[in-house]
Order: structure tokens, then sequence, then C-alpha cells
């Protein structure tokens, strides 16, 4: 199945919005322009330098949505998608968005994506937005390998399109059923990679402090029921894993304040639905400390094993294999 896309338009160019765009720029056909606006210039200078001929400058996102058919967005906090949407100035839809396919890969509130969504539907009703949060971290965006949770039905005529194009910037998308259902799943997600990345940094120190070489520990997990992503890829010590963000001074990873900012919402909506958290507030204080600690502020989230006392200098951290 074959898709026409005539013009995309992309806001939000930070960290994880940068690859993403990157991606479409390189594999939408020749003839698709990508629009794409940021609060930081030089973000939009340096992509429309790079892609010359294929990444246009818009004034803003109401100049972006008049020239794009699909719009993707990828911005920090729920109060940034409340104002990229609707703005009565300068917004998405401050315009006509009429029959336009509107996709927000933020990670915020459901309440506020339904906000927006409820806006659409009764000012735009042949428009259509859907939530679509990723997951796979900086280093995913970069290689193209973030799962993509997105908030449509398996039944939804758009989805043939979107998982096309979504594709393009990732490497599964997984239809979660239905507005806010996207979010829903990431921020579950998120949740519990949060509780995983604590228990594994104290899993791995308590080990360590016994005696085991952390790259013994990480076998053992490996090949134990204790088997998941954190220890495998993103591991918290330093000197295991090569690619892990913690073997280049916790660089270029999931900040910890934003895992901070996505367990807040997990917990937020768990007592919403009537969920009952026992780690809930442990693991929220947990981040909170760690976002405000000057060590690990602005650092890959796994840097929690630094806050929580873990060796970094151990015993063949050079020794990376």
């Amino acid at each position: 199945m074959s898709f026409e896309y005539r013009s995309v338009g992309f806001i939000g160019l930070g960290a994880m919005g940068k690859p993403m765009a990157e991606h479409l720029a390189n594999k939408l056909p020749p003839e698709t322009l990508i629009y794409v606006f940021d609060v930081v210039q030089a973000a939009i200078d340096q992509l429309c330098t790079e892609f010359p001929n294929k990444v246009v400058k818009s004034a803003n996102a109401k100049d972006l949505a008049e020239k794009s058919d699909i719009i993707v967005t990828m911005v920090p906090e729920g109060a940034h998608v409340k104002s990229v949407y609707l703005d009565p100035q300068t917004g998405i839809c401050s315009t006509d968005v009429s029959k336009k396919l509107l996709i927000d890969c933020s990670t915020i509130d459901t309440a506020t994506s339904l906000l927006v969504k409820d806006h659409i539907s009764q000012t735009f009703p042949t428009a259509s937005f859907y939530d679509a949060p990723v997951s796979g971290g900086v280093v995913g965006a970069v290689k193209g390998t973030i799962a993509i949770f997105l908030g449509c039905s398996e039944s939804d005529t758009n989805l043939p399109r979107l998982t096309h194009l979504l594709q393009m910037m990732g490497k599964s998308v997984i239809p979660c059923g239905g507005p806010s259902l996207g979010l829903a799943a990431k921020l579950s997600n998120n949740y519990l990679s949060g509780i995983i990345a604590i228990a594994a940094s104290e899993a791995f120190d308590m080990g360590m402090r016994s005696g085991l070489d952390p790259r013994v520990l990480q076998k053992v997990y490996a090949a134990g029921t204790a088997q998941n992503t954190i220890c495998d890829k993103f591991t918290p010590v330093p000197g295991v894993y090569a690619e892990a963000p913690s073997s280049n001074e916790y660089k270029n990873g999931f900040k910890v304040q934003l895992m901070r900012k996505d367990f807040g919402l997990a917990v937020d909506m768990a007592r919403r639905v009537g969920s009952k958290n026992v780690l809930g507030e442990v693991g929220l204080k947990t981040y909170t400390d760690a976002m405000n600690d000057p060590r690990c502020r602005d650092l890959d989230s796994r840097v929690i094993y630094r806050f929580l006392g873990g060796n970094e200098d151990w015993k063949g951290k050079d020794e990376i294999d």
C-alpha cells in the first residue's frame, strides 16, 4: 500500500524531536516538504542547513499548520501542547485544520490530551488528532528504533497511513485502542521502567558490595527471572554496556527530571483511576530528590545509581566489552 505525503509539519526539535524529524527528512519522498518550528531558533536553522531543499522554517505553529497536511508535535509538557494547539493567535487550531492528521508524540497528562482532542473534534470535525507518545530514549530516536504507542483503534481508517508514517521514525507502532490510551500505555511503561531502574541500581550495588563483577551480574540478570531492558541496554553501572548512557558519563539519555515528570504523571493517573501503587510515592520521592541533586540533574535517569551511592569506579571499568 502506497501513501502520498504532500507536506508534513514537525513542531519540537529537542533531543527526541530533532532525530525524529531527521528520519522523516531522509525517508519521505523527495518532493515532500517538511515545515518545522521550535522555540529555539538555532534548532530550526541547524535542521534547515542539514536538509536545505527539504526542510523549511516556519514562523510559528499557525504558519506551519497552514502549509502542512500532516502535523507532528513533540514538546516537553502538557502546557506546551495546549499552547501549540490552542493559542488563539499562533496555535495550530487558530487556522483551519479540516481534513488534516494531527499527531502528538509528547508525553503529557491524559486530561490535556483529551482537552485538545475534544476542541479539535468540535471545531474541525473532519480533522483527526492522535496521541502517540514514544519510548526508547534519545539513543532510540537517533537509531530510529523507538516504540510508538498510538491512541488509535485497530478499526480506525487512518491507522495504515499513520503506521506507515510513524514507522519512518520508529521500529514498532502499537495501536492502544483509542484517544489518550497511547498516553496511558506510555505512563504505565515509564512507571515500570522507573521502578526497574531503581531496583536494578540497588541490585547491582548490593551484588558489587558483596564482591561480584557487575558484568557477571548483568549476565546473571539476563539469564534469570530478573531479565529486563534496563539491565541489558541501559545498565545503570558505568562500563558494563558500552552504548548505555552511564558509560558516557550519563549523557545523551532520558533526563532524570523528565523521568520525574513522567513518573509523577503516572502516579497521578493511578490515583485518578483507583489503582493502588505501593511503590509510587517512594519512587516519586527518589526521582524528585535525584532531580534536585546537582550531581544528577540534566543527566540520564539511570544516574539514580549514582544518587543511591553506587560505585562508578569499579575495577575493570575501562575494559568495556
